[in-house]
């Protein structure tokens, strides 16, 4: 049996009414406890307040964090210490709350002046991209939440790993000092690939061909597939082949016709080469063919 502590019933506060804010109150509220109070401004914010946490009075950033147990804070990244700072200096944060942001690139240092005040702190981040509509909430189930506690708060480590189970995701541990990193390899994968999908569909069009997103849907999922399932090995098409002529063609018609994809397309490229060199798909002389054509053109 799972020996993981579940916090009791909680009032939560959530602190904002953002995509993840809402979603994570929705998420808490079908584990069994209850949104207290939502702070929300903006008109899309009052929109997910309505629909995601219905009945939920909606009130100032203080008075939320005062009436909760458990207090939710899902700013922007360069907002939080500020309103950290300054729910302590309001008193609205006192001794035996726990304090959860849900910052990516922050860990918990940033909740310190919290943790002077006598909370437990916690940084719980979903690894999940979130629009703020109800199908977000089924998404929690599927998905990986990165915890931080500090060092050797085991109760905090251990109340983290509660709340998400509760909310039915995958609690995974993240230390302090790792913490940019983690974020740094979920941008890079997530924000990146969405440009790079919007690249090649943009072409697609360019090249007069319809549904570009149905014709590239089967492909890249596919590849996301098999490149989670096995890794380099799973690389395929000119670059890993060696094939420096069709490349030089691709740089051609980049330069032609999408000047702006010409310089990514080198890049991304260029790193394929030594990932494919690295797990000896690609002998080093080819790959050194294909670097010198992406060089010279």
């Amino acid at each position: 049996m799972d020996a993981t502590p579940r916090p009791a019933r909680l009032a939560v506060g959530v602190i904002s009414a953002g995509r993840v804010g809402s979603v994570l109150g929705a998420a808490l509220t079908r584990a069994g406890h209850v949104v207290s109070a939502v702070a929300a401004v903006s008109r899309d914010s009052l929109r997910r307040a309505e629909e995601l946490l219905p009945g939920v009075p909606v009130a100032p950033p203080p008075d939320v964090a005062a009436s909760a147990d458990l207090v939710l804070l899902a700013v922007p990244d360069d907002e939080l210490p500020g309103l950290v700072r300054g729910l302590v200096a309001t008193g609205s944060l006192r001794a035996g709350q726990i304090v959860v942001h849900t910052s990516g690139a922050q860990g918990v240092g940033v909740l310190a002046p919290a943790a002077e005040a006598g909370a437990l702190c916690v940084a719980l981040h979903p690894v999940m991209t979130f629009t703020g509509r109800p199908e977000d909430v089924e998404r929690m189930t599927a998905c990986s939440v990165g915890i931080t506690a500090a060092d050797g708060d085991d109760a905090a480590w251990h109340v983290g790993e509660a709340l998400v189970v509760e909310m039915s995701a995958e609690p995974v541990r993240v230390p302090e000092a790792a913490r940019p990193l983690y974020h740094a390899a979920l941008a890079h994968g997530a924000n990146h690939l969405m440009t790079l999908v919007a690249d090649c569909a943009d072409l697609l069009r360019a090249a007069g061909v319809a549904n570009a997103e149905r014709v590239l849907g089967p492909l890249l999922s596919a590849a996301l597939d098999n490149v989670l399932r096995h890794g380099d090995r799973a690389l395929t098409g000119p670059v890993a082949r060696g094939d420096r002529g069709t490349v030089a063609k691709h740089l051609r018609v980049l330069a032609s016709e999408a000047p702006d994809t010409l310089a990514p397309y080198r890049v991304l490229a260029r790193r394929t080469v030594d990932r494919a060199q690295a797990a000896g798909l690609l002998k080093p002389e080819p790959a050194d063919d294909v670097r010198t054509t992406l060089e010279d053109r």
